[in-house]
């Protein structure tokens, strides 16, 4: 069925609950997990331009990211990470066509009104530039999952 899944974290309880829903199904599937984290900060947006060092956020995310990495592949999961800079949307449509994912797979928060009305939110953002499956894993504060979708 799916053969590369790309899970999008946000360093955050909310990546809990996707990445107990990509363990089951990476399992049934026996498929390659591809993590993304893109640090989205004005220091990662200007990291390659400026020719900064990586700030301590960036240290911090890439260790969070190594660690994940490392734990899922100690339950022998494959497992590649990836850590980006720049727009989330565009880093993780160019992460999901480079890598040949076949389906992206992350959690959300639901609606924030506000905010989403705004700023959009990133799922809805990837769901008009993928030509792939997302599936949408409901989180919550404290890591559970809530509910789940797929959207094409």
């Amino acid at each position: 069925m799916y053969k590369r899944i790309l899970v999008p974290l946000e360093h955050s309880a909310y990546d809990e609950a996707i990445l107990d829903h990509v363990r089951t199904l990476a399992t049934y599937c026996k498929a390659a997990l591809i993590l993304i984290h893109v640090a989205d900060g004005w220091a990662a947006r200007n990291i390659h331009h400026l020719d900064l060092r990586e700030s301590e956020e960036i240290q911090g995310d890439r260790a969070y990211l190594e660690g994940i990495a490392a734990s899922l592949e100690r339950d022998g999961f494959e497992t590649d990470a990836i850590l980006a800079s720049g727009d989330p949307v565009r880093e993780i449509v160019a992460a999901a066509t480079r890598e040949g994912c076949d389906l992206i797979a992350m959690s959300t928060h639901g609606h924030r009104f506000f905010s989403d009305l705004f700023y959009g939110s990133v799922a809805e953002s990837l769901r008009h530039r993928c030509t792939i499956p997302i599936l949408l894993v409901r989180g919550s504060k404290t890591g559970k999952t809530m509910e789940h979708r797929i959207v094409s």
